[in-house]
């Protein structure tokens, strides 16, 4: 699904965006007969609110968009284009003059809005209002955004059984291809013979083959490596799930996705930089050769994890992929997964946490993110916690038993396996909108794709091409 603005050529109305304190000015500037119908109508310029204005053969001649307040904005992200799919049918030019982050969080969630997936469905929905681009917006760089991310919803969105580790892998393939990428695919038993064997220990028990899917990109510039969990379904192995906590199971590949909308932003900026992806695509299922509780594992780096739980399989494939990348020691990797329930209960679906040593690395982040309305949070890798990582059988636990801390031992899990690379960041998102928001319908979500994005240029002293 591509995402574009309406074209320069077609005819459009003027939208004017006007906040609650703008409303009574604004209105003073209206026809007469538009001020007595925005008055008559009860309009307030309620955040999302939204009013076609009639032109003097009863046609809509324009529409306003309300902009609330800054409690109320700062309250809902997208919460602007809550009543826009109620707008007459037409294509809108921005009248009003905002804020450039204002302006570039509309113009993205207007695009944002016409996102369904309609893969399953017969027929179609309604087509949406369309806008062109904002004047000053870099039109370019929104659509690609905004396609990245459409692509990282549709692959968080389709249920396991058309979205196996085969399918992550036909999804990166064509990512390659589209941007002249390479791609080197290591599955079932070549990761004994590659050195990847906690990848090939959690996803041996499924049909479906395990897999690492190795892409780069770029010739020149810092490396800049992104690895995420393809977790395509997760029952919880042996230690199976209960029925309540594997509905969702499908979205357990958001990081690998999330990943894969980042690494298409950035081929599509044309940056100057040597990009790595690295997705280890698995299913943990059930079956008589399945990884057991109690069992030890030798990873790629020679560390030994004994496994308390097999629903604790994400930590392990990351593993394997992040000391393969810390091989090289590139600029920065950056690790994205939906690891951990207690990063859920700590931050709720919303805020996209992530552990980092590197602070200047940190506060870019936190200040990216900021800017382009994409939250993310700072957590710590607290080195104190360290001992309950260390079961005294073998290396590591892939489990700590006592439920606290949850997060950051998985984190501290992680950490051990890159030693080399100095900027490293790890996000446990959650990759789901549990209910409908404003450019943000129920199901598949990116978080932290677009705070990196706007990030990570600066923290690599990189050129955009």
């Amino acid at each position: 699904m591509t995402f574009t603005f309406a074209a320069p050529e077609d005819d459009s109305l003027p939208l004017h965006v006007i906040d609650s304190a703008g409303l009574k000015t604004w209105r003073e500037t209206l026809p007469e007969p538009q001020r007595a119908w925005v008055e008559a109508a009860g309009f307030r310029a309620k955040l999302g609110e939204t009013l076609a204005l009639p032109g003097p053969d009863g046609r809509p001649a324009g529409a306003v968009l309300g902009h609330g307040d800054g409690k109320a904005r700062a309250r809902a992200r997208f919460g602007a284009l809550k009543g826009v799919a109620g707008l007459p049918e037409a294509a809108y030019h921005l009248a009003t003059v905002l804020p450039e982050e204002d302006r570039d969080e509309l113009a993205l969630g207007w695009l944002l809005s016409a996102y369904r997936f309609e893969r399953y469905r017969v027929g179609s929905t309604r087509a949406l209002p369309r806008l062109k681009a904002p004047e000053g917006a870099d039109a370019a760089r929104l659509e690609s955004i905004a396609t990245a991310e459409a692509l990282t919803r549709d692959l968080i969105n389709t249920p396991a059984a058309d979205m196996g580790p085969d399918d992550l892998e036909a999804a990166v393939t064509a990512l390659a291809r589209e941007f002249d990428a390479d791609l080197i695919v290591t599955r079932d038993d070549e990761l004994l013979t590659g050195n990847l064997p906690l990848i090939h220990a959690v996803g041996r028990a499924s049909p479906r083959a395990p897999r690492l899917l190795d892409m780069t990109w770029g010739s020149e510039g810092p490396r800049l490596t992104l690895v995420g969990k393809g977790v395509c379904f997760d029952t919880g192995g042996l230690n199976i799930k209960p029925g309540s906590s594997m509905g969702l199971m499908k979205k357990d590949m958001g990081g690998a996705a999330t990943q894969i909308g980042l690494a298409r932003m950035i081929m599509a900026a044309g940056w100057k930089v040597r990009l790595r992806l690295l997705i280890p695509a698995v299913e943990n299922a059930i079956d008589g050769n399945a990884f057991r509780p109690g069992d030890i594992l030798t990873s790629r780096k020679g560390l030994t994890v004994e496994v308390n739980n097999t629903d604790a399989e994400g930590r392990l494939v990351l593993a394997d992929a992040l000391a393969l990348a810390d091989e090289e020691a590139p600029d920065a990797i950056i690790c994205m997964a939906t690891l951990t329930g207690a990063a859920r209960v700590a931050m709720g679906p919303e805020l996209a946490p992530f552990f980092c040593d590197d602070d200047t690395l940190a506060a870019v982040l936190s200040q990216g993110g900021q800017k382009v309305r994409d939250p993310v949070w700072r957590m710590p890798f607290w080195d104190p916690y360290e001992a309950m990582i260390e079961p005294g059988i073998a290396d590591l636990d892939n489990a700590p038993s006592g439920g606290q801390g949850g997060a950051i031992t998985a984190a501290l899990f992680l950490r051990r396996f890159v030693e080399a690379t100095e900027r490293f960041a790890h996000f446990d998102i959650y990759g789901w909108q549990p209910k409908d928001a404003p450019a943000r319908p129920r199901g598949g979500l990116g978080q932290g794709a677009r705070a990196l994005f706007e990030a990570l240029p600066s923290v690599l002293a990189l050129d955009e091409a």
